[in-house]
């Protein structure tokens, strides 16, 4: 700790625990001690203690539980705005992804899916829908609407792997892809679904992906824990 520096102690502290926790150092489960204990390892008052793990808490990364202590629950995914599915992301940041198959059957296409896949409204189009866990928690309800005969999906594929390895699987090559990135409150649905509470802040994605060929393969309208997930945006300057 740089007692020096401008940054308050308990800032600093927080960050170095996050840290710890996004890089595995703290894996989920891992317990902290109590403040006393933490105050007196580290020379900190209790107080800063106090305040740098509850801001932890806040960001959903620490719980404090009766009887038990301070524990690490998880770090919060943060994917970049690029191409991926969520499960190679997930995968890729060591969060042992799991999937729930929801819905997957043959359905007419409403006049926004049409729009998005460039087919006529009220044709055949594939509708998967899947709650995508890490760590055996909720993580996103993810909708899917792909051209019907595009690919041959069952439940067990849908959760053994992402949407976009079958894609590829099936020869399809993914070249570009539209996004819109916004947040709003859950519905009561979506709170049991996705274990939080109703209200809770929602991250939401809508994306259409087109393949090499310029053809729509996929629309999906996703929504993400805003206290487990985040987006990452690279600015560039224009010359």
């Amino acid at each position: 700790m740089d007692r020096t520096s401008p940054v308050p102690l308990y800032f600093q502290l927080s960050q170095q625990l996050e840290a710890a926790i996004e890089t595995g150092v703290l894996t989920p489960g891992s317990l902290l001690g109590n403040e006393i204990e933490l105050a007196a390892r580290l020379g900190l008052s209790r107080p800063t203690v106090r305040q740098a793990i509850q801001c932890l808490v806040d960001k959903g990364l620490l719980v404090r539980r009766r009887g038990v202590g301070t524990q690490v629950v998880h770090s919060q995914v943060r994917r970049p705005l690029e191409l991926t599915s969520l499960y190679d992301d997930l995968e890729a940041a060591g969060q042992r992804p799991a999937t729930l198959v929801l819905a997957n059957r043959i359905e007419p296409a409403s006049a926004r899916v049409a729009a998005a896949l460039g087919v006529p409204e009220g044709s055949d189009v594939r509708y998967v829908e899947r709650l995508r866990c890490a760590h055996d928690e909720p993580m996103a309800r993810l909708r899917n609407h792909l051209p019907a005969g595009l690919l041959d999906l069952d439940g067990e594929v849908l959760r053994a792997t992402g949407l976009y390895r079958l894609l590829r699987g099936a020869g399809i090559t993914l070249h570009s892809a539209r996004q819109t990135v916004g947040a709003r409150a859950a519905t009561e649905a979506e709170a049991e679904l996705l274990g939080e509470r109703p209200g809770a802040p929602l991250l939401t994605m809508e994306r259409t992906t087109y393949d090499d060929t310029g053809r729509a393969v996929e629309f999906g309208a996703h929504v993400y824990r805003a206290s487990r997930y985040s987006f990452d945006f690279q600015l560039l300057v224009r010359p």
